[in-house]
């Protein structure tokens, strides 16, 4: 079944890049006309077994920085055109070539940053037994509304429950999902928290 997923993953994503060619070109002039260059956005991500990856993202945020030259926070570096970005999900559609790559599955627990996987307890690193997704079971059960404890609930969930036929179900809810915007951001509108240990939830 894992040549099947792999298959279907490479199938799915050239069609996908070849209609989105020209929306994710205008995209790209987008970005770097209201934010200006580098157009994406590239961080190292945990893959499968913990193997670190370089994830890309269509950039959504300034990069303005204070005198001493580190970053400004999230909320004074968004953008409209950012939020709208993210709000679409239109900012992940770069993973395709990481789906290409093998670096990540149409389908599984997202790839989380590298800085996490020591925080881990023995159960929460069971999500890292799959290949990461580019949308998966917490995401269409909340996405960034819910609070951590749920979505590794979820990831455990999708890792133990696996099927070809609960990927379709999964990437046809996403759709619907970001068609309605649903679970974008909590109820506060702020960016998501950072995961720091198993007593956060």
């Amino acid at each position: 079944m894992t040549v099947i997923k792999r298959l279907f993953d490479c199938l799915t994503a050239v069609i996908a890049l070849i209609i989105l060619l020209l929306p994710m070109g205008i995209i790209s002039l987008l970005v770097l006309y209201k934010m200006g260059s580098p157009v994406l956005f590239i961080q190292t991500r945990a893959g499968q077994h913990g193997k670190p990856f370089k994830i890309y993202k269509f950039r959504t945020m300034l990069n303005l920085k204070d005198k001493n030259g580190n970053l400004l926070p999230n909320d004074q570096r968004e953008t409209r055109f950012g939020k709208a970005l993210r709000k679409t999900s239109l900012d992940e559609l770069p993973q395709l070539i990481n789906i290409l790559k093998g670096d990540i599955s149409l389908v599984g627990p997202r790839p989380l940053l590298m800085e996490y996987v020591p925080l881990y307890n023995k159960e929460q690193k069971r999500r890292l037994d799959v290949k990461p997704g580019l949308t998966g079971w917490a995401q269409i059960n909340g996405r960034n509304a819910i609070t951590w404890k749920e979505k590794f609930k979820y990831d455990i969930w999708y890792v133990d429950n696996w099927s070809i036929f609960l990927d379709l179900k999964i990437l046809f809810m996403t759709f619907i999902k970001v068609v309605k915007s649903e679970g974008v951001n909590s109820d506060t509108n702020q960016m998501v928290k950072r995961f720091t240990g198993t007593e956060d939830e």
